[in-house]
Formats: structure tokens, sequence, C-alpha cells
């Protein structure tokens, strides 16, 4: 069983994080506002993806998604998260979290966070 509470949140980082139109009515509820309003500010058209969720700068993945608390390295909208967020990662064992495990064994560090990035 994965502990996302243990996580630095990596399914956060994937480089596209599609969206739907539920997704984003769901976002602007949450902000107070108008669908328009949040399609423009919290989308951007990625690839075949005609909502993908804009990302921002992190300091162990590159980038990651834009309600990511990257200090305390949790959602900040956790309620209002995208569907593909509340199905992930869809059966009871994320691999990202195995793998975490094992680096926190290896560095007999409980807090280490196991980075895949040298940019």
């Amino acid at each position: 069983m994965y502990n996302c509470a243990k996580c630095p949140g990596y399914c956060c980082s994937y480089p596209v994080i599609p969206l739907n139109k539920r997704d984003v009515e769901r976002l602007a509820k949450h902000f107070g506002l108008s669908y328009a309003q949040a399609r423009k500010k919290f989308t951007k058209v990625d690839g075949d993806e005609q909502f993908a969720m804009r990302r921002k700068a992190d300091e162990h993945f590159g980038k990651i998604c834009q309600f990511f608390d990257t200090e305390a390295r949790r959602c900040t909208i956790y309620s209002a998260r995208p569907s593909i967020c509340r199905a992930y990662p869809g059966d009871n064992k994320c691999g990202y979290y195995e793998f975490l495990k094992h680096e926190r064994a290896s560095q007999e560090d409980e807090e280490h966070v196991a980075s895949t990035w040298n940019g």
C-alpha cells in the first residue's frame, strides 16, 4: 500500500496533466471564477490535450502542477483536484512510492526525497 502523505509529489510532476471540462468547472467553482476565467488561468493546450494543467518550477522534478505546495510537498486544492488525480494510481500500488521507500531505507533517512531531475 502506498502513502501519498510521504511522497514528494511525483504524480504531480508528470509532463502533461490532462483535465476535462468538468475539472475546469470544479476549479472555477473552487476559486469563485467563471469557467472562461478558470480555463485561461489554470489550463493550456498541450499536444492533443485541449485542457492541460499549467505547471511551475520545482527543485526536485523540474516542473510540477501549479497547485502543488513545493515547500510542504502537498496539493493545495485537494478537494477540487482533477479527475486524473482522484483516480491515481488506479490500483493499490504506486511505483514511485515503492522506489521512495527503497531509497529512504538505502539512505537510512526517512525524510530523503529521491530526485529524478538533474536540471
